[in-house]
């Protein structure tokens, strides 16, 4: 379980893809906090790390995580955004983040709001029901909060620490995100629908 508020950016160091999956290595500075079997997020998807030693960790991504989410598309010297596992001792300082991520959503503008940057999200219509105004969303891994919905959009206004800390600064029209919506959504939708919000299993 996570909170979605980054801890670090972390670097990719490489990717060794095969037709059973990926192998992603980052460097990061969070690595004396991991040992092999820790969960750790990664622009927003709960992975496992296999290695940690010398500044870096590796983790196997399956392909479902490859389709649904954007770690597919990683490349060497990418940004990426990490957060550990939240201890029961931790402040709650964002939402309640699982890393399962239901989907991808694409940047379709973004604008300045004062000192704040406004970020806006098209995305697929299956996830538009689990989103309300004021609500809390993850995007890339950080918790944020709706500023303003759509028919096919979210709006979200990334603050200078965001903008600074994350890789959200550098986010611009056309770039793909991943999302998560706020689990106690997906259980309201399930529990009033009788029917699964989202089709076969997340990342």
């Amino acid at each position: 379980m996570f909170t979605g508020i980054i801890a670090e950016l972390g670097e990719v160091e490489s990717v060794a893809s095969s037709a059973e999956g990926a192998r992603v290595r980052i460097r990061t500075g969070l690595t004396s906090e991991l040992t092999p079997g820790d969960s750790i997020a990664v622009n927003g998807a709960c992975l496992t790390a296999a290695e940690a030693a010398d500044g870096s960790f590796s983790a196997d991504v399956m392909n479902q995580t490859l389709e649904l989410t954007t770690l597919g598309g990683l490349g060497e010297g990418d940004p990426v955004n990490l957060e550990l596992a939240l201890r029961a001792s931790d402040r709650l300082g964002g939402h309640v983040v699982q890393g399962h991520v239901d989907g991808t959503g694409s940047v379709v503008a973004t604008r300045p709001d004062g000192i704040a940057r406004r970020l806006r999200v098209s995305l697929p219509g299956e996830l538009l029901p689990l989103v309300v105004e004021r609500g809390s969303v993850a995007v890339e891994g950080v918790s944020l909060t709706v500023a303003a919905l759509g028919e096919d959009w979210v709006e979200v206004s990334l603050i200078p620490e965001t903008l600074e800390r994350t890789t959200l600064g550098a986010r611009e029209p056309g770039d793909r995100v991943n999302v998560e919506c706020d689990v106690l959504a997906r259980y309201v939708q399930r529990m009033t629908s009788g029917l699964s919000p989202l089709r076969g299993e997340r990342s």
